[in-house]
């Protein structure tokens, strides 16, 4: 199964929408502390709950200095992890895991200057706090280098930790603006695209299908109004009306005030900026009459849930997803799921953000062979180079090929399964592309062509 497909009977029905993040301009927006519904301006009508403009990312570009020289010949590199075993993106968990675990195999596999000492840890999320006592534990073991977390909220709480620490932090799901423009010392790597992309597509998505109002109920969090923000500038500039927006927080358990608030501005559509909660949106947003066609996911959220609901519960409801082409990663898939099976671990059901966190290992490694250095900034200072995104380097795929070139003297630019990656200077991939899904009868969803 790839990223694209949770479902492994999944049928293509169509392409992505591809996006070039270097073509964009970078906008954001934060959320207040405490949830609020939809508020009225005096005179004018709705309000937008949120700031758009309050966390638009800073200018700031990292000065990176490395005193270390490689090739490595026989670097133990500890890298921990910080992904989400529990909490509400905890279904994202096997597969972010099993990408580490898998990429760390196939490095020390090749025995090419580098051997991978993985220690998992688990982040939770902003409500049960499990990164309060694992970061700790993870620094504490000597990592140098923590792959995770998958929420950008969870990340936030702890990035400043990982920074002082002196190691890197390197998440393969974050996808708030907030990190493009954090004073993170070039420290903080991710190859998830920023939701500014997903944001884009999502609401011209919305746009294109005929919709002139839209209400959203938005995750109070980096990652739910930022792409809360970016969906309704993408809405707005094609001719579209944001009418209607509720905030709830993690750990929250109701949402009817939400949905009521939402469906009393009567929006031709709805976009659920959600994580697992969605859950139990969908029930009260059918036994409204909200029609399905008329909802709109996202990445987290984006699921396929079968006969949790009744067949053709969300039938015609489209979503959006970070995604590459299929056809790129289907042997990726097959040696994935060969591996955990090989592990004796459950055959994975989801594949959420597996390539990008294989690649993220596969990165950290590169890097620190050409550095002959574990710490931090050594590593951090090769990074970018290693991904192809300083123009320099031969193309190559996998660890052993990239290695060969680094040690025979040469320059290595690695492609990953997730995409060509290519940071630019503040760690964020360059070029990206976003999926659009649409569900079936079966409550699961497969590919859109969206033209």
């Amino acid at each position: 199964m790839s990223v694209l497909t949770r479902s492994r009977t999944a049928k293509v029905l169509g392409g992505i929408a591809l996006v070039g993040a270097s073509a964009l301009v970078l906008a954001g927006c934060s959320g207040s502390s405490e949830p609020e519904g939809t508020t009225a301006a005096e005179g004018s009508g709705f309000e937008f709950p949120i700031n758009c403009d309050e966390a638009e990312p800073a200018s700031y570009t990292p000065t990176y200095e490395s005193t270390s020289t490689g090739p490595a010949e026989d670097l133990t590199y500890k890298i921990g992890t910080a992904l989400p075993v529990t909490g509400n993106l905890a279904f994202l968990g096997p597969p972010e895991i099993a990408g580490t675990e898998y990429a760390a195999s196939v490095v020390n596999e090749a025995d090419k200057g580098v051997n991978i000492d993985l220690i998992q840890g688990d982040s939770g999320d902003t409500d049960n706090k499990a990164y309060e006592t694992e970061i700790p534990r993870l620094l504490g073991e000597g990592a140098t280098a923590i792959i995770g977390a998958a929420s950008s909220g969870t990340s936030l709480q702890f990035i400043d930790q990982v920074i002082a620490a002196d190691a890197i932090q390197f998440s393969p799901a974050n996808t708030s603006a907030a990190f493009t423009g954090y004073e993170d010392n070039g420290l903080y790597w991710r190859t998830a695209p920023s939701d500014v992309l997903q944001g884009e597509v999502l609401g011209n998505l919305i746009g294109a299908d005929g919709n002139e109002t839209l209400g959203m109920i938005i995750l109070n969090d980096s990652y739910g109004t930022g792409l809360a923000c970016f969906t309704k500038k993408a809405f707005e500039a094609a001719g579209g009306e944001v009418v209607a927006a509720s905030l709830y927080n993690t750990g929250d358990t109701n949402f009817s005030a939400q949905v009521e608030d939402v469906l009393a501005a009567s929006p031709d559509a709805i976009a659920l900026i959600t994580f697992e909660e969605v859950k139990t949106i969908i029930p009260e947003l059918v036994g409204a009459d909200f029609p399905a066609e008329k909802m709109y996911f996202v990445d987290g959220n984006l699921a396929n849930f079968g006969d949790e609901f009744d067949a053709g519960t969300l039938a015609g409801a489209k979503g959006t997803y970070p995604a590459v082409d299929p056809a790129t990663i289907a042997d990726f898939r097959d040696d994935l799921q060969a591996f955990v099976k090989s592990e004796g671990d459950a055959e994975l059901e989801d594949f959420t953000y597996a390539p990008e966190s294989f690649d993220a290992v596969i990165l950290l490694a590169l890097a620190a062979l050409e550095a002959g250095s574990s710490a931090g900034p050594d590593v951090a200072a090769h990074l970018q180079q290693v991904s192809g995104g300083t123009g320099d380097g031969t193309k190559c795929t996998t660890y052993a090929e990239c290695a060969d070139i680094i040690i025979g003297g040469g320059v290595a630019d690695y492609d990953g399964v997730s995409g060509p990656i290519t940071f630019n200077e503040v760690g964020d991939p360059t070029e990206a592309s976003i999926g659009v899904f649409q569900y079936g009868d079966d409550n699961n969803y497969s590919f859109l062509n969206v033209g």
